[in-house]
């Protein structure tokens, strides 16, 4: 039987992380659901615990792709699921239509596409899926990637250009209704907008490496 880990990494996220956790703990093909708390200085790790996760607390901030794999190698799926810690809207079904075409072996990897849900989260995807970080991903996948763990947030990039680069089957998956708190929601206009900066300089990094 073909098991399925469920990794949310997770950085002050106390208003969203339950819902997320309870919604894949309600699809009985995720087989266990671990949330990599990276060093929070909230009450992430102990409201992720209390919605049902298994939670490994890291004790500073490693960055995305650093917990990531932590989650990785902390799970026992052949397949895992990679969601958001800040998802507004998830569903049974969002996580049930990322999965099914890695479970039917339709797809080596499937990457969510925001739609539906708000106008600024889905622009962003629509002018850049490959940064989404809804995946299912076969789990000799990201094994063969070296130093993914390194990337912090240009994780999702080193997962899309791989995946070209070694001509995996890769399917878009539109999940509607769905979209997540923004950094300048989370943090106020100024210290949101110098995250979000902070942001895509570790993805144009990852870029320029790879």
């Amino acid at each position: 039987m073909i098991k399925i880990s469920a990794v949310i990494p997770a950085y002050n996220e106390e208003k969203t992380i339950a819902d997320v956790v309870r919604v894949c703990g309600n699809v009985p093909l995720i087989s266990e659901i671990i949330v990599v708390d990276d060093g929070s200085h909230d009450e992430t790790a102990a409201v992720a615990e209390r919605a049902g996760a298994r939670v490994i607390s890291l004790p500073e901030n490693m960055g995305k792709g650093g917990a990531m794999m932590v989650g990785v190698k902390n799970s026992s799926g052949s397949i895992i699921v990679f969601l958001d810690a800040d998802l507004i809207g998830l569903t049974e079904k969002h996580v049930v239509d990322l999965v099914l075409p890695v479970y039917h072996d339709e797809a080596d990897m499937t990457v969510g596409i925001f739609g539906h849900g708000r106008f600024t989260t889905d622009l962003a995807q629509f002018l850049a899926p490959f940064l989404s970080g809804q995946r299912a991903v076969k789990r000799h996948v990201i094994e063969q990637i070296s130093d993914l763990d390194a990337t912090r947030f240009g994780v999702e990039v080193a997962l899309t250009r791989y995946s070209a680069e070694h001509n995996l089957r890769v399917k878009e998956v539109e999940l509607t209704d769905l979209t997540h708190l923004m950094k300048e929601e989370k943090l106020g206009m100024l210290k949101g907008f110098l995250a979000r900066l902070k942001m895509y300089w570790e993805i144009a990094q990852c870029v320029k490496k790879n």
